[in-house]
């Protein structure tokens, strides 16, 4: 069972607890990083937890959510061996796993309908990395 680590921000919460009740339903093993509320609060703090949780190898993937999905897209590229997409569609989404390996999905409540948000999680979710001609590009980005 694949084991994801999710957090959001107060302009990401609603859309994270859809996103959690879509995955476990699904059947995947979700770790709410928080927040939980909307009371405002700092979006790095919650987008480099998910981020290091991925990192070390607790989860095998996160998802972040805030109000646009920069914030905790720009926070979680900060963590070495993160490599988060914001992805507003699918397609992008299919694509930053298949060449790019992302292993963070960044989305934005304010940008992306919950239907669609869904649609790009799945997607997302099922989408495997393909390897070879990419793997040089990815040993890049890890690269000091």
């Amino acid at each position: 069972m694949t084991k994801i680590a999710i957090g959001s921000d107060h302009g990401g919460f609603n859309l994270k607890g859809k996103i959690i009740k879509y995955l476990e339903e699904k059947g995947y093993e979700v770790k709410d990083y928080g927040t939980y509320s909307t009371d405002s609060c700092d979006y790095p703090v919650y987008a480099k937890a998910v981020a290091k949780s991925v990192a070390n190898g607790e989860n095998e993937k996160g998802i972040i959510v805030c109000g646009s999905g920069i914030g905790v897209s720009i926070a979680a590229n900060k963590v070495k061996g993160v490599r988060a997409a914001l992805c507003h569609e699918s397609h992008s989404a299919m694509l930053s796993r298949l060449h790019n390996n992302a292993n963070v999905l960044c989305l934005g409540e304010r940008i992306t309908g919950e239907s669609l948000a869904l649609d790009i999680v799945d997607v997302w979710l099922k989408s495997e990395y393909e390897g070879g001609r990419h793997q040089r590009r990815i040993d890049m980005l890890d690269e000091d």
